[in-house]
């Protein structure tokens, strides 16, 4: 790779990263001119990728357009083990069977985003599940108590009195030895990883390999603006959501959110976002660049006709009031609480997050709002809405 190419790829590479570790090594890495292995994990802990997760996947096509080879690691072990990261609690384990229902779909979704022809994907069980006892100690003795415990969570854990267990000390350790057993060049992930891809450099360095440079992007936050995108709590968007539930929420995020989703989602150059910024400083409605961006990032999971469709569905829900022409339908048998039918037509995320919306009342019933939440609908086809962008028609039997 000439010397114009590498400052190519390193500035488009280091657009949007929040620490890079560290950039020397990289130019050195670019300056050989072989493709660099570059390494992308995730624990398929849900069924859904949300556009939280597309922000190191972009990152990730980047190194793809460069040439470079990219490995999209399935966590399907380390998932029944449970990544800490940024949790003040022990995650709950999962069971192998749902580890593995979750990484198909993760499998089918990242496509959407990275090239086919150009990913390699891997699923960390081939290696890991292969460890013996002898093959645990000698990876553990690698570290120590002091050195896990200087991770930000587990210090407030411990400080705070509350359990840290064995297996979560060793969940970084896993993390860190993929990237011995694959060899990586590169790692990416979020700034929450920095700790566990920190822990795969000084494992590769005690195998003679030459340390993973590191890429850590930001957080995107969640619809709430507050805490980062996340299933748990309720506050993503996933990408395989339908369009017109996509554009909506999109169009919920606050005006101030609404920059940080340009800057770590779109794919528009940061000319362009800067002259949107001046636009609306000059008075353009921020709707208005609200909008441009729900249609980029619909038309990207859909397709352009999807996203247009969206757009005025939007305009007929939120700005007419009216119910959208298409939604989705669902058939349930008579006698069923309607937390449950809430949550089988999702329209809410769990029967709690359906009493929750009822109480607050955010749920119609063929535009009444409905007061009880021991309330079980009659036979009948019925237009049910949660807040102000969920609806479908649900038949009763």
């Amino acid at each position: 790779m000439g010397i114009a190419n590498i400052k190519e790829a390193l500035w488009e590479i280091k657009q949007g990263v929040k620490e890079l570790i560290s950039e020397e090594e990289l130019i050195l890495k670019l300056k050989k001119g072989c493709p660099l292995r570059v390494k992308l994990g995730a624990d398929p802990t849900v069924p859904d990728i949300h556009l939280g997760h597309t922000v190191v996947f972009n990152k990730l096509r980047i190194f793809q357009e460069f040439g470079h080879e990219v490995i999209f690691l399935v966590g399907d072990f380390t998932a029944m083990v449970g990544d800490p990261s940024g949790k003040n609690n022990t995650r709950p384990k999962l069971s192998h069977k749902d580890v593995l229902k979750n990484a198909e779909t993760y499998k089918e979704q990242v496509l959407k985003i990275l090239d086919p022809e150009k990913t390699e994907i891997r699923f960390n069980s081939e290696w890991l599940s292969n460890l013996s006892a002898e093959d645990m100690i000698l990876l553990a003795s690698n570290q120590t108590v002091a050195r896990m415990l200087e991770r930000d969570d587990f210090k407030k854990r411990y400080l705070g009195g509350k359990p840290i267990f064995i297996h979560e000390f060793i969940y970084p350790l896993l993390q860190g030895h993929d990237s011995v057993v694959l060899r990586s060049d590169v790692e990416l992930g979020g700034i929450d990883q920095k700790f566990n891809l920190l822990i795969g450099r000084e494992l590769q360095k005690t195998v003679d390999q030459s340390p993973q440079t590191l890429l850590m992007m930001p957080l995107l936050v969640g619809l709430d603006g507050i805490k980062k995108m996340s299933k748990s709590v309720g506050n993503y968007i996933g990408i395989n959501e339908n369009p017109v539930e996509m554009f909506g929420k999109i169009m919920s995020i606050s005006d101030r959110v609404m920059w940080s989703y340009y800057e770590l989602l779109s794919f528009r150059s940061s000319q362009e976002i800067s002259q949107l910024k001046a636009d609306v400083s000059l008075g353009r409605n921020p709707r208005d660049i609200k909008i441009l961006l729900a249609k980029e990032i619909v038309a990207r999971f859909h397709n352009q006709v999807d996203a247009c469709m969206a757009e005025r569905e939007f305009i007929n829900c939120f700005q007419k009031r009216l119910i959208p022409e298409k939604m989705p339908e669902f058939d349930f048998e008579v006698g069923l609480p309607i937390s449950r039918i809430l949550k089988e037509a999702r329209l809410c995320v769990s029967t709690s997050d359906a009493i929750r919306m009822i109480k607050q009342g955010a749920v119609k019933i063929e535009g009444k709002k409905l007061m009880h939440t021991n309330f079980f609908p009659e036979p009948g086809a019925y237009v049910f809405q949660v807040g102000k962008r969920r609806f479908a028609c649900i038949k009763i039997k």
